[in-house]
């Protein structure tokens, strides 16, 4: 079963390379499909990394909420319109926890559903109404595993007409014997006589030794030898019907496999079907759902990388199957009903971490994916420049650089050069966004780093006026934006809200306007939002 390797909302590299390279390591291990995806877009440094190195970007989600695509639904026989009811009530004998069969067109979008009761219905309305109409002669002959006994150029198309079992017995059955109708007998020439006489549509002969005599017999009567006997026969022609004309096209209910299980279940409640059919993306049918599938659905199985706050990570967490975090943050409100497996340790990134686990299992990364991992150190670090960064952040990246032939101080140069100053504020406001809730105080957090504060300050009115939207239609109690600069080892802080809740935090005087350079901070989690957490308690 696939196991989806998650990173935080609005990724960085370093939350992006950490779920690349996590499910790289479980699938070199040989455990299940590990499957690295991400929940928003990528900024320009990962993207950048990412052809740098060669590596696709990870598959993107929006939820882990249980789908239809996650129950064991039932892929039973799909049928063409134009398949005899014979077929389809076979198949409901082979499988008998079916109670509706999809019929579809030649590109397997849905034509109709066929259900057993229904063909229940139509045998027992034959009972009072023995008639056929319109049976195509090739399904006429599937149903009786018949032939027909006519020359090759008497032509038949379909049957038509009311249907008379004409055996010896009690009353005069030689009087059902008309024009138009499908006479069904056994060894009796008087019978089949008087019906080619009266030009009867059809004969039926049953078990009969008759074959020999009206073998390759010129006439406008269809002669049909058959196996069966005659009330075998009998019930078996009425199934001769295609699928197409019995099936129910009307008022029909339906699920795709991205919709929600959740949903589902509210309109399954509501509804009085048994079974409903199932549609891809493209509208074809791949299967049917039952109630009882909703009972125990599998859910998703996820990782979390770089993360564990409810408020960073995918929507619908609470549906999934949490089975790890591997982390550098503090432990804050993600919640398991189970024991999971969870590695958090104080480095300056998630990769230095996961480099650490290949070591520990006597394996390598390749070489694009050491550079990419040491990549994202240099990023996570700020160049091994942020107070979170570790002895072993820099042992770490220095040995994937060595598997992967780099040197990390142009690396480091690659990795702040690759921010581009033509995004829009909001791209660049939300390129590494991330949300917290500190005491009683919501706070929004952004952060670029670079190599060119100067030329982002610039742009400081449209960035506040973007910060301004996103405070008003967020109702967070302060925004803030880091633009740190790698060289000058400091932060150019952009905030909206009170000014001396920042004095405070960091013990500045004079702060005014929404702007300030702080030397130092280059760390929101290790500097800016512990300032903010002991300051509001």
């Amino acid at each position: 079963m696939t196991t989806f390797v998650c990173g935080h909302r609005n990724p960085d590299t370093d939350s992006v390379v950490a779920a690349i390279s996590y499910a790289a390591l479980c699938n070199m291990l040989g455990e299940n499909d590990y499957v690295p995806v991400r929940l928003g877009h990528l900024n320009d440094e990962t993207t950048f990394l990412l052809d740098r190195f060669g590596f696709q970007s990870p598959m993107k989600i929006s939820s882990v909420r249980t789908q239809i695509r996650d129950v064991e639904f039932d892929q039973p026989p799909r049928l063409a319109p134009g398949v005899p009811v014979s077929h389809a009530w076979n198949m409901f004998m082979e499988y008998p926890r079916l109670s509706m069969l999809p019929v579809i067109n030649e590109d397997e979008t849905l034509y109709g559903l066929i259900m057993a009761s229904t063909i229940a219905q139509r045998d027992m309305q034959t009972i009072d109404t023995p008639m056929l109409q319109d049976a195509p002669i090739l399904n006429v002959l599937s149903a009786l595993e018949g032939h027909i006994l006519n020359r090759e150029e008497n032509t038949f198309d379909s049957i038509s007409g009311e249907v008379t079992i004409a055996l010896p017995g009690g009353g005069d059955y030689l009087r059902a014997i008309r024009e138009g109708s499908i006479i069904i007998c056994g060894n009796q020439p008087d019978v089949v006589d008087l019906a080619l006489e009266r030009k009867a549509k059809c004969v039926i002969l049953c078990q009969s030794d008759l074959g020999g005599k009206y073998r390759d017999i010129s006439s406008e009567t269809c002669l049909i030898s058959t196996p069966l006997d005659a009330w075998r026969a009998a019930r078996w022609l009425y199934l001769a019907t295609p699928v197409g004309r019995l099936c129910q096209r009307e008022e029909i209910k339906g699920f795709h496999l991205e919709d929600y299980l959740d949903d589902v279940r509210e309109v399954v409640l509501k509804s009085r079907h048994r079974s409903y059919p199932i549609m891809d993306e493209e509208n074809r049918v791949v299967g049917t759902l039952s109630r009882y599938h909703l009972l125990e659905p599998r859910r998703k199985r996820i990782v979390l990388v770089d993360h564990n706050e409810m408020g960073q990570t995918v929507a619908g967490l609470d549906q999934a199957e949490l089975v790890g975090i591997i982390d550098h943050h503090r432990l804050a409100d993600v919640q398991t009903g189970y024991p999971i497996f969870v590695r958090n340790e104080p480095v300056g990134s998630t990769n230095t971490i996961i480099a650490t686990m290949f070591q520990e299992h006597g394996l390598m990364p390749g070489e694009k994916l050491a550079g990419l991992m040491a990549a994202a150190i240099i990023s996570d670090t700020v160049m091994f420049k942020s107070p979170t960064t570790t002895a072993r952040d820099r042992r770490m990246a220095e040995r994937l650089a060595r598997i992967a032939g780099l040197d990390l101080e142009k690396l480091g140069q690659e990795v702040f050069s690759a921010s581009s100053m033509d995004k829009t504020p909001e791209v660049l406001l939300g390129s590494d966004l991330k949300e917290f809730n500190l005491g009683d105080h919501y706070v929004i957090i952004s952060q670029i780093t670079t190599m060119d504060s100067a030329a982002m300050i610039s742009r400081r009115e449209e960035l506040l006026a973007e910060m301004n939207r996103m405070k008003r239609e967020r109702k967070a109690d302060m925004v803030l934006l880091m633009i740190t600069d790698v060289l000058r080892e400091g932060t150019d802080l952009l905030f909206l809200g009170d000014g001396e809740i920042i004095e405070h935090a960091f013990e500045l005087r004079d702060v005014s306007g929404n702007h300030v350079f702080i030397p130092g901070l280059v760390s929101r989690k290790k500097q800016m939002v512990p300032a903010l957490t002991q300051l509001w308690g």
